[in-house]
């Protein structure tokens, strides 16, 4: 993204409510609160939240990414500073009356100091307005899905996952130039990618024009991939799922990316995990749940009780005379993996279970337990205050 006239009209740093010497997680973190706040699904009855919302974006777009906020922060000093810029931005300050409604800053930057390819390497603009084409880049992050049994979830797994995106070509393996053949070092930049030309006070880095800012020149491309190398196809990959792993949790697959562009690093791989549901067991955190159904009986008078466990075992609890339904028992290290070498707990949910048919035999031993129940204490913490 080369640099805006909005560069010149907005103050980022106050839509976003946070100074000029923020660090960047405090922008990211106004960001997120402006963010929720201004979100329409948030604020439906606010016609204006979709704007600001909006505008927050916009202000995270340039001060969320360090190369943008350097440049930002340069352009806005050298107007205030009186540096060529007249008040109506380029206007009346040396630059002609025209401002630059037509194009963007960097266009007009990249004419009046012969930037016709990208940054500089020295003089008051830092970086330079633009990227370097011989700058090295981080390749792009690919994505993919995982869906995994509750059992597979909690114990962790390897699986295989299929890919779609940049990735080496096979044929030059990523060198881009013919099998048999190799690049050479670009004799006009010395293999820098750039070449310095002078402007007065300043010293503008411009892109190599005999290697395109690569550094290197390749006689012979690859007849695969062109001399990119890297080609786009799907490709298998193997992933190490860790034990307890969340519905929804995202895996970072460091370096299994797209390739990187002039010696960046390849990009990453994001696994976005999808965990079945358990006909038995339940989640909550890093426990897991199960529920119990017991007869009346088993409640009133007490029993022990054996119960699953998820990892495919049994134990046995006690479950004391009296019990409610919807008690809950927890068996201490029978849960989920926590990461830090602990696990959660079993949660054991009591359900009293009422038969819904009854033998005669049954139906009379329940007629004459009906007997002899007390109400008493129930009819009196019902009806008393009303009596």
């Amino acid at each position: 993204m080369a640099p805006q006239r909005e560069w010149l009209d907005k103050d980022y740093y106050a839509v976003l409510g946070v100074p000029q010497d923020a660090s960047a997680d405090d922008i990211k973190k106004a960001y997120r609160k402006l963010a929720r706040a201004n979100h329409p699904d948030s604020t439906p009855d606010d016609p204006a939240a979709e704007q600001r919302f909006k505008e927050v974006g916009e202000a995270y777009a340039v001060l969320g990414d360090e190369d943008k906020r350097r440049e930002y922060d340069e352009i806005r000093k050298l107007a205030a500073t009186g540096g060529g810029f007249g008040a109506g931005g380029f206007g009346g300050g040396g630059f002609g009356g025209g401002g630059f409604e037509d194009g963007d800053l960097g266009d007009v930057l990249r004419t009046i100091f012969g930037q016709a390819g990208g940054g500089r390497a020295g003089g008051p603009f830092g970086g330079g307005f633009g990227t370097p084409r011989g700058r090295p880049r981080k390749g792009r992050d690919l994505t993919a899905d995982v869906h995994l049994s509750f059992g597979d979830a909690l114990a962790g797994v390897k699986t295989k996952l299929r890919v779609s995106g940049d990735g080496p070509c096979e044929t030059c393996n990523g060198v881009g130039a013919a099998p048999g053949t190799t690049p050479h070092t670009c004799t006009t930049c010395g293999g820098s990618g750039q070449v310095t030309v002078d402007q007065g006070m300043f010293s503008i880095a411009n892109a190599c024009p005999a290697c395109g800012g690569r550094g290197r020149v390749i006689e012979t491309p690859c007849p695969t991939c062109g001399g990119a190398g890297r080609v786009t196809r799907p490709r298998d990959l193997t992933v190490k799922i860790p034990a307890g792993v969340k519905d929804g949790a995202t895996i970072r697959v460091a370096g299994r990316g797209g390739p990187g562009a002039n010696g960046g690093p390849a990009g990453d791989v994001l696994v976005k995990v999808h965990v079945e549901p358990d006909r038995v067991f339940g989640r909550r955190g890093d426990d897991v749940t199960v529920d119990v159904p017991v007869t009346f009986a088993e409640a009133a008078l007490g029993t022990k009780l054996r119960v699953p466990t998820p990892d495919g075992g049994t134990t046995t609890i006690r479950i004391p005379a009296g019990t409610a339904s919807g008690r809950t028992f927890r068996v201490r290290g029978k849960g989920a993996p926590r990461g830090n070498g602990r696990t959660g707990d079993l949660l054991v949910n009591i359900r009293v279970r009422v038969p819904q048919k009854l033998s005669r035999e049954q139906k009379q031993l329940i007629e004459q337990l009906g007997e002899l129940d007390d109400t008493s204490e129930r009819d009196a913490t019902l009806f008393d205050r009303v009596s």
